[in-house]
Parts: C-alpha cells; structure tokens; sequence
C-alpha cells in the first residue's frame, strides 16, 4: 500500500489513533497535515512524524476551513481527510443530563465531521478526487444504554457518510466511516476499570489503524467498516428497509 505524493488532513492527530494513522500515512510517502486543539502536544506529534501541524477546533467551521486552507496552501492538493477528532459525552439523559457536556460531544463528534466535509469536498474537487473518512464506532451501529448521546452522535456520523457517499461519487470522491470498538486510547480511560472487569478486550490501535488505510485505499464508497477484537476489519452488512406496499383494498 503507497500513498506516495498523496497529502492527508489528520483531526484529532495530535494523539491516539489520528496519530497512529498519521505515522502510518507518512510511512507509506503521504504528506501529512495534523489537526487538533491540542497545540503542544500537536507540535510534538508532527516534529516527531515529519508532518505539519495547524491547530484545530473542529467545532468551528472557520477552524476547518483554515486547516484544509493550510494543506492546500503548503502542498498544493489535499487527497485523504481522516475526520477523526472524538470526545466521550459522559452525560446521559433526563435526570442525567448535562447540557455543557452534550453541546460539546455533539460539537467535536458530529459538528466536526460535517464542517470537515464542508471544508475538504471543495479542495479534493480541485485536487482531482479523493477519500474521506470519518471516525464513528460500534457506538455507532448498537445502543449503548449507558452513553446514550455519544451513540446518537455516532449513529448520525455514518448514516451522513451513507447518505451523502452518492452525493460525492461523480466527484470521484469516497466517503466511508470507521467503526471501531475499545480501542486501546486515552478516550476509554473513564470505562477502562469496568471494561476489564467486564473481561472486554481492547483492540490494538495498529488493528483500527488497518481499518482507516483499508478505507483510503479501497473502491469503497457510502460503507461502515467496524473494528472487532479479535476480527479482521469488515464491512458491517445493513439489512434494507423493507420498501412500500400498495394498501389492502
């Protein structure tokens, strides 16, 4: 697999798995522009990767623009968009609720795809075409009763990536979503305790890494692929809506 001359924008690549995904990048010749609030830490990520580094509030449109503006600015072309940035919410509902909390997990994890795609579809038309793809989760695919928001804001990331793949293809476009489990990054940190208790593997970051390049590189388009402990990376096979029927005389 080369991404030779290719250049990738990376959010949330400061650490975890946009890092991860950003070194595998560089290593197969993308160049490779990182995106993240965190700017310390961002700046050491990229010294230590040979990438470039803007930093980035993925819940501001404007901050979107500027990053893809940056890539295309620096390299001249902008080919792979890892909309990766992702929060846990922490907060559930009703009794529960904590609006600060959602107003930000909605912001990073499903604003920041949608202004991500607003700011790269532009820039990969100019550039000739490309692939997206955007980091939901199994969250994304199941309920998860005890962090309902962070599974609605999940669930919205890949039904927007199949509803608008078609929109994106005569642009020679991709779109897909990775959907990862427990993954072996800080964003687990607060349920790592009751993971283990619970006897649940956490999947390798190199395994979700798999995913994201299989993703880049393939003909896919308007797909959810999940990660599994244990599983090779697969397309996750949606049953079909059942279609109308005329009504009973």
């Amino acid at each position: 697999m080369s991404f030779q001359g290719q250049v990738a924008l990376v959010t949330g690549g400061a650490n975890g798995l946009g890092r991860a995904t950003a070194a595998r990048l560089v290593g197969q010749g993308a160049k490779v522009v990182l995106a993240d609030i965190e700017a310390d830490t961002g700046e050491r990520a990229a010294a230590d990767l040979g990438a470039d580094f803007v930093r980035t509030d993925v819940t501001v449109p404007e901050d979107s623009q500027a990053a893809v503006d940056f890539a295309m600015e620096r390299h001249g072309r902008l080919d792979i968009a890892f909309l990766n940035a992702g929060v846990t919410t922490g907060a559930g509902l009703v009794e529960h609720f904590d609006l600060e909390r959602y107003r930000l997990a909605m912001g990073v994890n499903l604003d920041g795809v949608v202004f991500g795609l607003n700011a790269a579809v532009p820039a990969m038309r100019e550039s000739g075409g490309g692939a997206i793809v955007a980091t939901s989760s199994l969250a994304g695919l199941a309920p998860v009763p005890f962090d309902p928001v962070y599974s609605a804001n999940k669930h919205a990331v890949q039904a927007l990536c199949r509803s608008m793949a078609p929109v994106l293809a005569p642009d020679g476009i991709n779109l897909n979503a990775l959907c990862p489990g427990f993954a072996e990054t800080r964003i687990v940190d607060p349920i790592r305790d009751g993971l283990a208790e619970g006897g649940v593997p956490l999947i390798k970051v190199e395994r979700v890494v798999d995913g994201a390049m299989e993703l880049f590189a393939a003909d896919y388009n308007g797909e959810a692929l999940f990660v599994q402990a244990g599983m090779d990376p697969q397309i996750f096979k949606f049953r079909r809506v059942p279609g109308p029927r005329p009504e009973a005389p």
